[in-house]
Formats: structure tokens, sequence, C-alpha cells
């Protein structure tokens, strides 16, 4: 396995989830924690993109440039048929609640979303999350792909797994949540596991060493 590849990203969920998808690719991560990069206040002005891919790549840009080295990163989210795609990239962000982080941010996500969706029926309850997985070079050089699933949100919490709107994104070819299935499962078909195996494969045709 290679020398790990730095990730850029401040959530232990997510690191844990990206370790587990590329382990299997060849790939190893280190985190922002783990490489002692601290959090910076120029930080909140990097993914201010109305897409995925541009937010990815900034990030991914942004700690390149500051490390010197190669970098990994994503930009992912939940796009929600009956709310014209909304939360999108505003997903972390749903919930207003710039006083909130980690699993209490996620709950209030979760009440947002349900109840901005309440007298909306199952018909019309269609999802997808949608990731953008990129790495960028310190020269400026950079890489992307994309990845999504396919779902439908739930009208209430189930399940003790995952992160983010799991407990709510029910996946038709599961025939459950994302928050009731193993990592494994859920690795095999996330959209952010279809991200990161896509840039891995554009990475091993890539002439651009890591």
């Amino acid at each position: 396995m290679s020398a790990p590849l730095l990730l850029a990203t401040r959530s232990a969920h997510k690191a844990a989830e990206v370790a587990r998808i590329v382990a299997p690719l060849g790939l190893a991560i280190a985190t922002l924690a783990d490489r002692g990069i601290p959090p910076a206040a120029d930080e909140e002005g990097i993914e201010v993109f109305e897409t995925f891919r541009e937010n990815a790549l900034a990030k991914a840009v942004y700690f390149a440039r500051l490390t010197g080295s190669a970098v990994l990163a994503d930009d992912s989210g939940l796009r929600v048929d009956a709310l014209d795609g909304a939360p999108g990239v505003r997903t972390k962000r749903f919930s207003g609640r710039d006083d909130l982080a980690g699993q209490p941010l996620d709950d209030a996500n979760n009440a947002t979303l349900l109840d901005r969706l309440r007298e909306v029926p199952d018909e019309r309850r269609g999802a997808r999350y949608v990731c953008c997985a990129a790495v960028a070079w310190p020269d400026g050089r950079a890489l992307a792909a994309l990845g999504s699933v396919e779902g439908r949100i739930a009208s209430e919490p189930r399940g003790e797994g995952g992160f983010g709107y799991d407990p709510l994104f029910h996946v038709p070819a599961l025939g459950a949540r994302f928050a009731e299935v193993s990592p494994a499962v859920k690795d095999a078909m996330s959209h952010r596991a279809r991200a990161f195996r896509a840039l891995a494969s554009r990475l091993h045709s890539s002439p651009w060493p890591l």
C-alpha cells in the first residue's frame, strides 16, 4: 500500500468511511488531525460554490498548496426531488444551526428535512446522495470524479449506523436505510464509494505521481 495521502476533512465519520473505501484500492489516508493541521478561519471560505465538483476541487487545491503535498478531498450531499434538489451543497448547513456540530447537527438537519417534507407523499420523496471526490497537487493540477446513489426519504429515522441523513435515506435496492446496514454493505454502493473508486481508476491511469 502506498504512503498515506492527506484527506482534507475534520469529520471522523467521513475519514473512517473513506479509509475503508480506499484501502482495497491500494490507498491509505491520513487526516488533517493526523498531520497536526489546526483549523484556520479562512477554511470557512473554501466551500462557497454551487456544485459538489467545485467545492471538492477547491478544498483539495487549498490544502495541497498549504501542505505542499497531494491531497484528497470530497464534497457530498443530498438532493431531494420534492425540494428542487435541496439541500444540495448546503446539506451540512440545512438546519441553519451554526451553533451545532457532530450528532446534534445531524439530528437538527434530519428534523429540518422531515419538517420540509411533512406534506409530501412517499411516491414524491425520491432523493439521491451525490459525491465528488478530488485529488490536487501543490502545482494546481487536479482530478475529480462523481458518484451517486438513488433512494427516497423515509418519514421517520431508523438505524444506528452511518451518519448525516443515513437514518432517513432508504435504499430500495437494499430494502433498508443506510443507517441500518453494515459499513461493508454501505461501502459497496454508496455515493462516496462510487466517487472514490472512479477517482482511483483515473489515478491509476494518470501519469501524475502521488
